[in-house]
């Protein structure tokens, strides 16, 4: 498992590693000419973890670290969880009237909880990096499970909020003091996240929100996380009014992303809502002090053309797997 993703398919790099464990375990054999049997356990660690590198999670936690001391002391090495990948997993799932709002078969979330958990204890607090999938329902308990056991985390892509109640996010929040960076979906009340992110994570300096990004949104930004050097809110709907607070409030701001945005004006009330097509001169002049911002209005855009279908509110199930990934800004893309 590495930082960056690979153009490479999974498949591919486990094949190369299935090949190299047999081109290295027959000149392995070549040399001992007076032996005449090898035990896997002596493979050299370094050849084994380059070779579990090209495992995906499933295989990392199959079993394999329980075949010899040699092998879990190769699983556990820090190149193989430096990051944890989850966005391939998505929890099975029906939508219900009460809350959680939703309903997650048992067979689900006992697969998320043993992947989970044996990569954790694998991992040795040694991962960097978490991404959940948007659709992974996980439950509060597994949560704080989490977080106790990854206390080095500086980047995390946050699943859905549905059965993650306030208590468990801060107490998760508390334990990540080295958190940098945030993805996180759209919340109703976000005061409470963000001022226990403003007490606990002193070296944070990203966000990336998925989910409209309204007046009161971009006031508890500014109230609470001030110093914030990246912003990315592409794909969502956007008041004007919301985007001036944020220009206006977040003076330490670096980089901000509203590609593929709604951009709304604030209308009266009960007048309709116009669409802005093109950013006027006073947000161009306020956004002139940024080191990059990102923008793109196009008709002809694809991405513009689904948020603007689905109102500002994307429905990534129904685009390309992993597309909801993306992001302009290099850092918040994975």
């Amino acid at each position: 498992m590495t930082d960056k993703p690979s153009s490479r398919t999974r498949a591919q790099k486990h094949c190369d590693g299935v090949r190299l464990f047999g081109e290295v375990w027959k000149a392995g054999e070549m040399e001992d000419s007076e032996s005449l049997v090898r035990r896997w356990e002596d493979l050299d660690t370094d050849i084994l973890v380059k070779i579990f590198q090209s495992f995906d999670i499933y295989q990392l936690t199959s079993g394999i670290a329980h075949v010899c001391s040699a092998w879990r002391l190769a699983c556990c090495d820090p190149l193989l969880w430096k990051t944890l990948d989850l966005s391939m997993m998505k929890s099975n799932f029906i939508k219900i009237p009460l809350e959680p709002y939703v309903y997650v078969g048992g067979r689900s979330d006992k697969k998320l909880t043993r992947v989970l958990k044996t990569s954790l204890n694998l991992s040795r607090g040694n991962l960097m990096t978490l991404i959940f999938h948007f659709n992974l329902y996980v439950s509060d308990d597994l949560l704080t499970y989490t977080a106790e056991r990854c206390p080095r985390l500086k980047r995390l892509v946050m699943p859905a909020w549905n059965r993650i109640k306030k208590t468990g996010i801060c107490k998760a929040i508390r334990c990540w003091k080295d958190l940098e960076s945030l993805t996180m979906p759209s919340i109703a009340n976000p005061p409470y996240l963000m001022e226990e992110i403003a007490m606990n994570c002193k070296n944070f300096n990203e966000l990336k929100i998925m989910g409209p990004c309204d007046i009161f949104f971009a006031s508890t930004l500014v109230a609470y996380l001030p110093k914030l050097k990246v912003l990315s809110l592409r794909c969502s709907m956007l008041l004007r009014d919301a985007l001036i607070i944020i220009l206006d409030g977040l003076q330490h701001l670096e980089v901000l992303n509203i590609s593929h945005c709604l951009v709304i004006d604030t209308a009266p009330p009960r007048a309709p809502r116009r669409l802005i097509k093109e950013l006027d001169p006073v947000i161009l002049d306020k956004a002139s002090r940024l080191r990059m911002f990102l923008t793109c209005m196009q008709d002809s855009c694809i991405m513009c053309q689904r948020t603007k279908n689905d109102e500002g509110l994307m429905r990534w199930y129904k685009y390309e797997e992993g597309l909801w990934l993306e992001d302009e800004v290099r850092s918040l893309a994975y």
